[in-house]
């Protein structure tokens, strides 16, 4: 057998192999959601990418007797890296034949990409978005994932543990409760209804007309609520900002709740819905008759509500701001027909939130693993 290369994708035509090796992967698995071309494209570009306004990065494509076996993206998130403290070479957009040398050469090709540059570990995957594709999928696959959560073949798991990468953190938990009148969401409104009578919290849907105003707000409880956790990464508006703007147009405000004190918001609960359900039937958008697909699909009623966050100021943690976020949130996703609601995902190194998803009477269905390796 031929030795196995890996080159730095160059031309256009390299672009396309790199951006449509997945195919390859994940022909005929049911479950996998086909990432949209178009967008990934953008991701990308260094002229486009929200990333590259923080860090830079190159894109690899391992192959052996002419032939495509893997891709790998090396990238340096200066700016997290400074905030952080930390030397850590991110690694993403990782696919590969089942076959472990691959894996291990794009592996060792990724350190010495990171050696060069003084950087200490290998850390991922994330594909340029830590909230994007978290992790390797390593357990859940009976059904799709949800909008944001990825899904890949078993074997990478062992090609990560067995090349000696190490958790870098806890297992990241992603949670389905079903949007139907359990015991555990009665439970819960009675708790809420409690909370309404006693506390001063309002709660209301997002102003989308007051757009940066709102997002000013989401980048301050974000930064707040979250620092408590390992490893957390402060949040750059920009980031943020290209984050969320592709959700502006297809969220419903009345499903992006905000928690307020006297007018000043404690919380944040938000509810898109899951568009992988007409995502995996657009083929990634390869082909004009794929948005036609797309299309039809989006018209429907997602079954599937992604919830991917909630966020609540730490002086607040036991006044009842998130059970009051939750049984409103359930019970308006209930009236626009929801019949069930992903949260993902959560680290079962916080416990704070995977307590709030169990007493919705919520359950794990998926866990993802993030990475690191030290060089």
């Amino acid at each position: 057998m031929n030795a196995i290369e890996i080159h730095p994708m160059r031309s256009n035509r390299e672009q396309r192999i790199f951006l449509q090796f997945p195919w390859r992967i994940y022909r005929g698995d049911p479950l996998w959601v086909p990432p949209l071309i178009p967008e990934r494209r953008k991701v990308i570009n260094p002229q486009q990418g929200a990333f590259f306004k923080r860090g830079e990065a190159e894109f690899f494509i391992a192959w052996r007797d002419g032939k495509p076996v893997g891709t790998i993206c090396c990238a340096e998130d200066h700016v997290t890296n400074q905030q952080r403290g930390t030397s850590d070479c991110m690694i993403g957009f990782f696919e590969c034949v089942n076959d472990e040398a691959v894996a291990r050469a794009m592996f060792q090709y990724a350190i010495n990409w990171a050696k060069h540059r003084q950087l200490k570990a290998l850390f991922g995957p994330f594909n340029l978005d830590y909230e994007d594709s978290y992790g390797v999928l390593i357990e859940g696959y009976d059904q799709p994932p949800a909008l944001l959560c990825g899904h890949n073949p078993p074997y990478y798991r062992s090609f990560f543990e067995n090349f000696g990468f190490s958790p870098a953190r806890g297992k990241n938990l992603a949670y389905a409760v079903k949007l139907i009148d359990t015991p555990a969401l009665q439970r819960l409104s009675r708790l809420a209804n409690w909370v309404r009578r006693n506390r001063n919290i309002q709660v209301r849907g997002s102003d989308l007309q007051h757009w940066d105003d709102e997002i000013d707000k989401v980048h301050t409880l974000l930064n707040r609520a979250l620092r408590h956790l390992p490893d957390f990464i402060p949040w750059q508006r920009e980031a943020l900002l290209a984050s969320l703007e592709p959700f502006k147009d297809i969220a419903d405000p009345e499903l992006v709740l905000f928690a307020e004190v006297e007018g000043q918001a404690v919380g944040w609960f938000a509810g898109i819905p899951n568009l992988n359900e007409a995502f995996i039937h657009a083929n990634g958008l390869r082909y004009p008759w794929n948005y036609v697909s797309l299309l039809w699909y989006m018209r429907r009623q997602p079954q599937c509500l992604a919830v991917k966050s909630v966020l609540v100021l730490p002086e607040y943690w036991e006044r009842g701001v998130s059970i009051l976020l939750f049984d409103e949130l359930a019970k308006r996703a209930m009236a626009k027909g929801y019949r069930w609601a992903d949260l993902s995902l959560t680290s079962d190194d916080n416990p704070y939130t995977p307590a709030l998803a169990e007493k919705m009477g919520a359950e794990i269905y998926k866990r993802y693993q993030v990475y690191r390796y030290w060089i």
